[in-house]
């Protein structure tokens, strides 16, 4: 495992691609009504980039596989988890939990977010889902100070996501961010109850910088990917919200990179 510590020059350039991954955000929720399909919110965060002279992190990722991601974001519906595939036939409809991820590059350096909203009117079950997924990621920003380690960030995540019922999904996790999509460490939104060998509790230093991001299931956590192999799915069908930011560990307070 390698963690690159960031700090000057490299901060400030990850803090720039984070604020075009939130003024993609902020573009893309102005646009979530009943109706629109999500390859126009997949057109709209590329207006955004083009304007602020970034480039996709997701499109064409992994970089020269058999099946890289065809698009700017990921566009993921009610039992969708993450990775739904942008598409003319994806049109929301009232009622609908959408997640809406996007990674930035800017200068060689990354920003990756995403956030969950509902579509018009909603049930009070999916507006519980957002509050608790979305107030998790707090949780585990607010840990993510030196002296802890990346098992209290994984702690407080779970902890309270599983003390108002719900499920955090354990395939798929946070991750370091840099000059690379996905770097060291692992952030995990989950931590075993009992020791195992693979699981080491990293201690959180300055300048290290990565993504935390609960995927929070109202049932079972457990996960299919469809045959697109991109798209991943509750098992059970339940509805599942995702919030994320990248943010960098210093003295004191975390500083959240990815809003504007």
């Amino acid at each position: 495992m390698a963690i690159h510590l960031k700090g000057g020059d490299e901060l400030k350039l990850m803090r720039e691609a984070g604020r075009i991954v939130a003024r993609c955000h902020e573009a893309m929720r102005e646009a979530v009504r009943p109706g629109i399909n999500t390859l126009e919110l997949n057109q709209i965060a590329e207006r955004v980039l083009a304007q602020h002279d970034a480039r996709a992190a997701f499109l064409g990722y992994p970089y020269g596989s058999e099946n890289p991601f065809p698009a700017a974001i990921t566009a993921s519906i009610n039992d969708e988890i993450v990775h739904g595939i942008p598409s003319a036939d994806r049109i929301l409809r009232e009622g609908d939990l959408l997640s809406l991820d996007i990674g930035v590059i800017y200068k060689g350096y990354i920003g990756d977010a995403a956030f969950s909203i509902g579509v018009g009117e909603i049930s009070t079950e999916v507006a519980h889902l957002l509050e608790v997924t979305e107030a998790s990621l707090y949780e585990g920003i607010r840990a993510s100070v030196p002296g802890n380690s990346i098992r209290d960030v994984a702690l407080a995540v779970q902890t309270f996501v599983e003390a108002e019922g719900y499920s955090v999904v354990r395939d798929y996790s946070g991750h370091g961010v840099g000059r690379k999509l996905h770097e060291d460490p692992s952030v995990p939104n989950w931590w075993p109850r009992r020791r195992q060998r693979a699981w080491k509790p990293i201690p959180l230093k300055a300048g290290m910088t990565y993504a935390i991001e609960p995927m929070v299931c109202a049932g079972s956590a457990e996960t299919r990917e469809r045959d697109d192999h991109w798209t991943v799915v509750t098992a059970d069908g339940s509805l599942c919200a995702h919030f994320e930011h990248t943010i960098a560990v210093q003295e004191g307070e975390p500083w959240v990179l990815t809003v504007l």
